[in-house]
C-alpha cells in the first residue's frame, strides 16, 4: 500500500471518529430540543425522537413564569459589563508588563500566568465582598468576572503586543506622547483582533456560568438566565418539558454569538503568533 493510501485511510478513521464523538454532544441536544416541544408525560421518556404533537406554548409559558425577560436584561448588564472591564484593564495590564521589561514586570506575569491554573476559592472570595460591603449585588459578580477572565485576557493580549514594534513606542515618544498616549492611540487600534476574541471569550464563559451567580445573588430578581431553570426545577416537581425550553432559551444567545464571530475568535487567537 502506498503511502498516499495510507494516509487517505488515515484520515477517513480520524473523520469516522470525530463524526461519532460529535453524536456524544449532538444526541443529547437533540434530546433536549425535541423535549422542550412535548407534553410533560410524554417528556419523560427521554428518548430521541420527534414529539407526538408540537407544542410551541412551552415556550411562552417559560418566559412568561420563568421572568426569562428579567433575567435575559441581568445576564446582559452583566457579560456586558465584566467583558468592558477585562478588556480595558488587562490590556492596559499587559501593555505595561510587556514593554517594562524588569524582573517585577516578569513576576507579574507568571503571578497572571498562575491564575490559569489556580482555582477559585469561593468562601473566601464571599468573605472578602461581604467585608467590602456589597455581597448579594450585581456590581460584585460584574467584579468577579472581570477578575476571573483576566489571566486568559492578559495571557494573549502580552503574546500580540510583544509582536508590536517597540520602535512604534520610541518614535510616539521622540513626538512628545507619554505612555498612556502610546497605548491609547497606537497599541489600542493594533489590538482589535484580540479585543473582538476577549469579548467573545468572556461572555461566553460568563453568560453559561451559574456558580457565581447562585453563590453572590441572594435576590432571586438579579437572577440570569442559566438560573432561572429553577424555577421549574424542585424537590417535588420537575417540569422537564419546560426545563428544556428553558435550556434553550438560555443557550440560543450564545449559539447565535458564537456562529456570527467565530472567525473572530480563530482570528484573535492567531493573530500573536502570526504577525512579526
Amino acid at each position: 500500500m502506498s503511502y498516499s493510501r495510507k494516509m487517505a485511510w488515515r484520515n477517513y478513521l480520524v473523520e469516522g471518529f470525530l463524526i461519532l464523538s460529535s453524536l456524544l454532544i449532538i444526541l443529547p441536544l437533540l434530546i433536549m430540543v425535541f423535549g422542550s416541544f412535548m407534553t410533560s408525560s410524554e417528556v419523560l421518556k427521554f428518548s430521541l425522537r420527534l414529539p407526538d404533537k408540537w407544542i410551541f406554548s412551552n415556550y411562552a409559558e417559560v418566559f412568561r413564569e420563568g421572568g426569562l425577560g428579567r433575567a435575559f436584561l441581568n445576564g446582559l448588564l452583566i457579560t456586558s459589563i465584566s467583558s468592558i472591564l477585562n478588556i480595558v484593564t488587562s490590556s492596559a495590564a499587559s501593555f505595561i508588563l510587556v514593554r517594562r521589561e524588569t524582573k517585577w514586570s516578569g513576576f507579574l506575569y507568571m503571578f497572571f500566568f498562575m491564575g490559569l491554573i489556580a482555582p477559585m476559592s469561593t468562601i473566601t472570595t464571599i468573605r472578602v465582598v461581604q467585608w467590602m460591603g456589597f455581597y448579594g449585588s450585581i456590581s460584585s459578580v460584574i467584579l468577579i468576572y472581570a477578575s476571573l477572565n483576566t489571566a486568559f485576557s492578559v495571557f494573549l493580549y502580552s503574546g500580540f503586543i510583544r509582536s508590536i514594534p517597540k520602535a512604534l513606542d520610541e518614535v510616539a515618544f521622540l513626538e512628545g506622547a507619554n505612555t498612556f498616549d502610546v497605548f491609547l492611540k497606537i497599541v489600542t487600534p493594533l489590538i482589535v483582533p484580540v479585543n473582538a476574541t476577549v469579548a467573545i471569550m468572556v461572555f461566553m464563559s460568563v453568560w453559561n456560568d451559574i456558580t457565581i451567580p447562585l453563590y453572590f445573588l441572594t435576590d432571586s430578581s438579579d437572577w440570569t438566565m442559566p438560573l432561572s431553570v429553577y424555577n421549574f426545577y424542585g424537590k417535588y416537581s420537575r417540569d422537564w418539558n419546560l426545563i428544556f425550553a428553558d435550556l434553550v432559551l438560555t443557550s440560543l444567545p450564545v449559539l447565535i454569538l458564537y456562529l456570527f464571530c467565530q472567525k473572530y475568535i480563530v482570528s484573535g487567537l492567531t493573530a500573536g503568533a502570526v504577525k512579526g
